[in-house]
């Protein structure tokens, strides 16, 4: 049909024949057949594109891939993507389930800011103040209290001023939360579970598309290495030269280099990282009643990035309100969820993953906002703010 253009939507019917054997293509699913078309009816009709979506790759810069997104999604490497990203959260429920967590859904609007700061977006709700929350940990700790073992999808938002490679305004976490847990081992056995677990399922899930974007399968370990931070920060220095060795928490860079450490002496792509210090810590995070000064919380990290975060949690009623005065956070706005405690939580504890961060590292992207089909941060909500 000579009026047939390219992104046009069509119904071909035809016969099925094998390709002669040097037409084969490899690359793609039906590269060993072709159609002969006997009658083509055009569905739609589309304008010509603005770039050429044919090519093996778009090599578009970010700003132009986003602003088109509509059409960029539709690219063969940029849906594999996604798939794999649906392949990442499938793994995730699995997993989860398989500790015996029960799916929840919780609220994004809140009366409190979760972690008592100020990196929330406000709202007018009907006249009164409320919070897009910056993550489900006040109903996921509640909700521990009636069915023990939970997990969860949230969209978690923070107004953070930072435009970075690894952060977003608006992202998916998953978050499991656990319940009659009163080792800090076992929590780090529960975390590493799941961590290795999603990625590994996700990866032989996705082996097609990680063929075709090119991607080397992830090096999951039978353990994942763990350290304390200021062990983490002594191999840093020796590795590097640097002399962070009593900073708070790992630089990007830190978690690189703690990263490669991780694969080159234990043949693994994940790193626990353990006890940061307490007072960097959200006032719900246990303190290591060996050591006060640091905490019984943990990140994993990832091919070079933390991918996940969490922490035994403080459930002593009058502890979490000393806790709470000593960070400054008032109580007010967090009468539902200081009801928990008040009346019996037992000892538990949880941990976050961001869908889009191990998306990101998984696939070898070079900018989160790859990994997020319709990314906001503080340049864009679709549309950029400026251009």
């Amino acid at each position: 049909m000579a009026d047939l253009g390219t992104q046009f939507a069509v119904e071909v019917e035809g016969v099925v024949n094998a390709r002669p054997e040097s037409m084969v293509n490899d690359k793609i699913e039906t590269g060993k057949v072709e159609l002969a078309a006997e009658r083509i009816k055009i569905l739609s009709k589309s304008e010509e594109m603005p770039f050429d979506m044919g090519a093996e790759e778009l090599n578009l810069e970010l700003p132009t891939l986003l602003d088109h997104r509509p059409l960029t999604l539709k690219h063969p490497k940029i849906k594999s993507i996604f798939k794999v990203q649906a392949n990442v959260a499938k793994s995730f429920r699995e997993a989860a389930e398989e500790l015996g967590c029960v799916e929840v859904f919780t609220p994004t609007i809140s009366t409190s800011a979760t972690e008592g700061g100020a990196e929330v977006f406000k709202l007018d709700y009907y006249g009164h103040d409320a919070f897009l929350v910056q993550s489900p940990q006040l109903y996921k700790q509640i909700m521990v209290g009636a069915l023990e073992r939970v997990y969860l999808f949230s969209h978690a938002y923070r107004s953070e001023p930072s435009v970075t490679t690894r952060h977003l305004s608006e992202v998916v976490q998953m978050d499991c939360e656990i319940a009659f847990v009163e080792k800090f081992e076992e929590l780090l056995d529960y975390l590493e579970f799941v961590g290795t677990e999603m990625v590994g399922k996700a990866s032989e899930y996705s082996k097609e598309e990680m063929k075709f974007l090119g991607v080397e399968m992830p090096a999951i370990p039978k353990k994942v290495p763990r350290l304390r931070l200021r062990e983490a920060q002594e191999i840093i220095a020796k590795e590097t030269g640097s002399g962070r060795r009593y900073d708070p928490d790992l630089t990007p860079e830190d978690e690189r280099v703690i990263c490669e450490w991780a694969l080159r002496e234990h043949g693994s792509d994940f790193v626990t990282i353990t006890h940061f210090p307490t007072k960097k810590r959200a006032f719900y995070t246990m303190p290591d009643p060996k050591d006060t000064e640091f905490s019984l919380s943990y990140d994993l990290l990832f091919k070079g990035i933390e991918i996940c975060s969490g922490s035994q949690r403080v459930n002593n009623y009058e502890e979490l309100l000393s806790r709470m005065k000593e960070k400054g956070v008032n109580k007010q706005g967090f009468e539902m969820y200081l009801q928990t405690f008040k009346y019996g939580l037992p000892p538990e504890g949880g941990f976050s993953f961001g869908l889009e961060r191990i998306t990101m590292k998984l696939l070898g992207l070079s900018n989160v906002r790859e990994a997020s089909l319709f990314p906001r941060d503080m340049e864009r909500v679709d549309l950029r703010f400026s251009s």
